[in-house]
């Protein structure tokens, strides 16, 4: 192939290189340069997922203790959970019992705070920094604060009660209240990532709309029912999945509050995960339980994931 150039003297005939072969070390070296930025990603993906996974389900069909050699026991460990362990069968009732009382109250108090927080006012921001900011605190120390606030003898709740006549309890202490407060705290502790989920949802809704209800006469609890509602349902949507998820592996708050008493009336599933693996020493069954929780989670997102299609709106 040639092309022709101009000269002083007249044309000049050049013969051009092939398309391949200069293009095509420009693509392998891109290309390498692109698979040195990717793998580090890769080998950070391999080594601390996917390497932890492949063990787990290895581990999870044997009795381990985590330093004996391990004993191929096949399904017992899922078998015994599922069929025999009346504590593990407890311990799901308490999480999902947890989970009816935290999520409704987090989604709930979240969509009331952002819309809330939506208003044109002087000093909006710092409402929305606070109502976040116990969202971003270390679980470890709100459960302090509130094993605090919830003390028998010098608590900040009893102090108040007694302000008004009434007498307090050990809240944490009777297996009645114990479940209410961690709930409580979960709740004050988990609702500003919804509401700021809820309030970017708020901000994407066209004014027009608003506009458009109030001239057809729509007071304002028919605009929210009729319009704010409809348009917040994938931020809905997305609200109780990751709520799901999170209320699920509850952890933090539980383990210094309670400690999952008393008499295991507070004990949820991951405090019960993790006084199996490294309190009573029992790995492989610690491994079927965390698999057991993988599969719930899977199936509950994916039932969420197909009944979304009935009442959740794009347009």
């Amino acid at each position: 192939m040639t092309t022709q150039t101009r000269t002083r003297s007249g044309l000049q005939h050049r013969r051009t290189p092939p398309a391949g072969r200069g293009g095509g070390f420009a693509a392998r070296r891109e290309a390498m340069f692109g698979y040195l930025f990717v793998a580090p990603v890769v080998a950070g993906i391999a080594v601390f997922q996917l390497y932890p996974i492949l063990m787990t389900t290895v581990t999870s069909l044997t009795d381990w203790d985590g330093i004996s050699p391990r004993h191929f026991v096949g399904l017992r460990n899922y078998t015994t959970l599922l069929f025999s362990d009346e504590l593990f069968h407890r311990i799901v009732r308490n999480t999902f019992v947890f989970m009816a009382g935290a999520i409704p109250l987090t989604t709930l108090l979240a969509l009331v705070l952002a819309l809330l927080c939506n208003r044109r006012l002087p000093a909006m921001g710092v409402f929305r920094l606070a109502f976040f900011v116990p969202y971003v605190a270390n679980s470890v120390a709100v459960g302090f604060v509130w094993y605090w606030f919830y003390a028998p003898d010098n608590g900040v709740l009893n102090g108040l009660l007694a302000m008004v006549g009434i007498q307090g309890t050990s809240w944490l202490a009777q297996s009645g209240w114990a479940m209410v407060a961690l709930i409580v705290a979960s709740v004050w502790q988990g609702v500003g990532y919804p509401m700021v989920v809820f309030l970017a949802g708020l901000q994407g809704i066209p004014d027009t709309l608003y506009a458009a209800a109030k001239v057809d006469g729509a007071g304002a609890w028919r605009r929210l029912w009729h319009v704010t509602l409809p348009l917040l349902t994938p931020s809905t949507f997305f609200v109780l999945i990751t709520q799901f998820i999170g209320t699920f592996q509850v952890f933090g708050i539980v383990f210094v509050m309670t400690q999952g008493g008393p008499n295991n009336a507070t004990n949820v599933f991951m405090l019960n995960l993790y006084q199996t693996a490294f309190g009573a020493g029992k790995v492989g069954y610690a491994s079927a339980m965390a698999w057991i929780m993988f599969a719930v989670i899977a199936a509950a997102t994916v039932i969420q994931w197909k009944l979304q299609r009935r009442w959740v709106h794009y347009d």
